[in-house]
């Protein structure tokens, strides 16, 4: 198994990504940069923005990419509109448009970052994180059972790609931990645990590990 280190720290949820623009390439290349997010996940694109904000009622996005320059709506009216029927989202700007006051404007009506095309990957990342803790630490608390789920489901498919890439670094370690520490968790997460375990000479914890698969096997 490989032995991969320095990776950023997990995420706590996932993010459901709404992206925005009337330019075919852009919306690829937004695409593109969000895969360097790995808990963020694109739920809708909208060509303009009147359809931005259909699928932000239907899918309900914690997070919109959004165009200023878009045909039917103009990306500042649909942020307004979004963010009255969802006050919890995260609006971010991606704009040509450089003068002061479309930025004003977006930020008077709820946008919660801006950012200028053509933008670096750096600077998207920065800026989405930051968008991101502030849409996760505004989150109701009666939210906490969907949180789990969303969690849940994004250890799993974390396992799957450490799985596949036979890692048995600090950061798979403890994606496989957590998964374990679910009393209900599934038997294949915990054999993975259990090689993890073997390749990095951890006889402890395997010891109790291999004691608990024998009672599910019973």
């Amino acid at each position: 198994m490989s032995n991969h280190s320095g990776e950023s720290a997990l995420q706590p949820t996932l993010l459901r990504v709404l992206i925005a623009d009337d330019v075919m390439e852009t919306r690829r290349s937004t695409r593109l940069m969000l895969t360097l997010i790995p808990e963020a996940r694109v739920v809708a694109i909208a060509h303009n923005g009147r359809q931005a904000v259909d699928l932000a009622r239907e899918h309900k996005p914690d997070i919109a990419l959004m165009d200023v320059s878009m045909p039917e709506m103009d990306g500042v009216s649909a942020i307004e509109k979004m963010v009255k029927e969802n006050p919890g989202m995260g609006c971010i700007v991606i704009s040509a448009e450089r003068d002061s006051d479309t930025l004003r404007r977006a930020m008077s009506v709820g946008a919660k970052g801006y950012l200028l095309k053509p933008t670096t990957s750096e600077e998207f990342v920065a800026t989405f994180r930051r968008v991101a803790k502030i849409v996760q630490e505004e989150r109701p608390s009666n939210n906490t059972h969907t949180q789990q789920h969303e969690r849940k489901v994004f250890l799993q498919q974390m396992a799957m790609q450490y799985v596949k890439a036979r890692r048995t670094d600090n950061q798979a370690l403890a994606v496989f931990e957590e998964l374990a520490a679910d009393p209900q968790c599934d038997v294949p997460w915990l054999q993975s645990l259990a090689v993890i375990y073997v390749f990095r000479r951890e006889w402890k914890k395997l010891q109790a590990l291999s004691a608990r698969l024998d009672q599910l096997s019973q």
